[in-house]
């Protein structure tokens, strides 16, 4: 007869490794510390833009119209006072919603700066009470550490676990890196947190099928928003003194590895420290899917040369699209497609945009603009191929690219050169020549949300660091108040 052994086991190591880098882990790279800043400015700046679209705002704000809630957490671009919850969700699906804040690529993909929704969330709440409580204000310094080591957690996960290869999306990283986080942030003791942790490993996990061909849709563009604010959900759960699950990663059959990853370890590929944060990539000129930014540049460079030569996209015979294997996998799409989702993760379209416009912006996927038959037609006559070298160089530690290589052949019978690019601008290598364009790319998203005078006042406070560290979440936040 069989019988089964019921000694709690210990926690699971991953669980307390998590735990004691968020609480014990002191973050000193000058390098995280100022990325951490730009990743801020610039994810908030996504998030004011995504509320010119209304299939973005419709979704925003509170569940039950006119809820009043006391400290309630201020929504950027809006006047929506709200639970810490609800916050995490809209300010989450705002900052994800155009596909244009920072990017992570490994075995996992995703975008750690999708974490913030839930930490400014917390840290504006916990200000705002600990004002109206006549104690001293969370400030912007732990925001930015927050960020960091949740673009930790997130990242160094997504080195060598492939979720996608069981079907799950990557949000579940966002779930656990916010519920880690903002636990911190909360005050759990190392305990709590475990117990917190435990609870995002046994929840229910989103299919990436919302993200592929034929079912490519918007809500992935609200999954990340819904992931961060289920985190800080199980992290307020484990704050009421609720129990964790020590062994639900690893326990034969019932545990996540056996029932959700078909027997696969989750392995750490390094210890936590700020690696990620140092190494992200930032989507600078384009709002586009980050496989296919550096074919997007190398468009751009050809719709150039083009011109130079008195020739349009409509003279353009055919186009050799050479890429890395992950860029096929996820955005190599033929056929109709069918909404802005559909659009901005199909390399063709995003390369037959600027070909045959000149440019690449988020209108770029409406209706109105996907209607042109030359974009369809421009489609029809490109192919795709994997380039091994993109492949490993993709991969390698010490190089990280995303290269791409286009090669038109003209009506005429006419060869351009073939352009490559390996290295998109919001690369580290490229991180120089990016700042600059980040922090313009900042401006012209308030400029599109708010008058003269409150951009004015908005940059007064947050292009300076050491300025911004000590300034109290909820009067950084009330800047952005409309």
């Amino acid at each position: 007869m069989h019988v089964s052994l019921n000694d709690r086991p210990q926690p699971d190591t991953l669980l307390v490794e998590i735990a004691r880098y968020v609480l014990h882990t002191e973050i000193t790279s000058e390098q995280a510390w100022t990325t951490a800043h730009y990743c801020l400015l610039d994810s908030i700046g996504c998030a004011l833009e995504a509320l010119s679209y209304p299939a973005c705002t419709k979704l925003l704000g509170p569940i039950v119209p006119g809820t009043i809630v006391p400290n309630g957490t201020r929504i950027p671009g809006t006047n929506y006072v709200l639970d810490p919850v609800q916050a995490a969700f809209t300010l989450g699906s705002m900052i994800r919603w155009l596909d244009y804040n920072d990017t992570w690529l490994a075995a996992e993909w995703g975008h750690p700066s999708d974490n913030l929704g839930g930490i400014l969330a917390v840290a504006d709440w916990l200000s705002r009470t600990a004002q109206a409580q006549s104690k001293p204000p969370l400030r912007m310094h732990d925001v930015l550490d927050a960020m960091i080591r949740a673009h930790e957690i997130q990242g160094v996960l997504a080195l060598e676990n492939a979720f996608n290869r069981v079907g799950l999306d990557h949000v579940i990283l966002v779930k656990l890196a916010t519920t880690a986080v903002t636990g911190k942030l909360l005050g759990l003791t190392e305990s709590e947190l475990v117990n917190a942790i435990s609870h995002v490993f046994l929840d229910g996990h989103p299919l990436r099928t919302y993200r592929h061909a034929p079912n490519t849709g918007s809500r992935k563009s609200w999954a990340a928003g819904d992931a961060t604010a289920r985190g800080l959900r199980l992290a307020l759960i484990a704050r009421t003194g609720e129990m964790g699950y020590p062994g639900v990663i690893t326990t034969p059959q019932w545990g996540f590895q056996d029932a959700v990853m078909h027997g696969q370890p989750l392995k750490l590929a390094r210890p936590f420290g700020s690696y990620v944060m140092e190494n992200v990539l930032f989507k600078i000129s384009y709002p586009a899917e980050f496989h296919a930014q550096t074919a997007v540049e190398a468009a751009m460079q050809l719709h150039q040369q083009l011109k130079q030569m008195g020739k349009t996209a409509e003279d353009i015979a055919h186009i050799r699209i050479r890429t890395h294997q992950a860029a096929l996998r996820i955005i190599d799409k033929k056929g109709p497609l069918h909404n802005p989702a559909d659009r901005d993760h199909c390399l063709q379209y995003m390369i037959a945009i600027p070909l045959i416009f000149g440019r690449l912006t988020a209108a770029d996927y409406e209706d109105e603009v996907a209607a042109d038959p030359r974009i369809d037609i421009l489609r029809g006559k490109m192919t795709t191929e994997e380039e091994p070298q993109f492949t490993r160089d993709y991969y390698d530690p010490e190089k990280r690219s995303i290269a791409n290589a286009l090669t038109l052949t003209l009506n005429d019978g006419t060869v351009l050169p073939e352009v490559v690019v390996e290295y998109p601008i919001g690369h580290k290598r490229r991180r120089a020549e990016g700042i600059p364009l980040l922090i313009e790319k900042f401006k012209r998203h308030l400029s599109h949300r708010f008058a003269e005078k409150q951009q004015q006042q908005i940059l007064a406070h947050s292009l300076n660091l050491k300025q911004l560290i000590e300034m109290p979440v909820h009067e950084w936040v009330d800047l952005f108040v409309v």
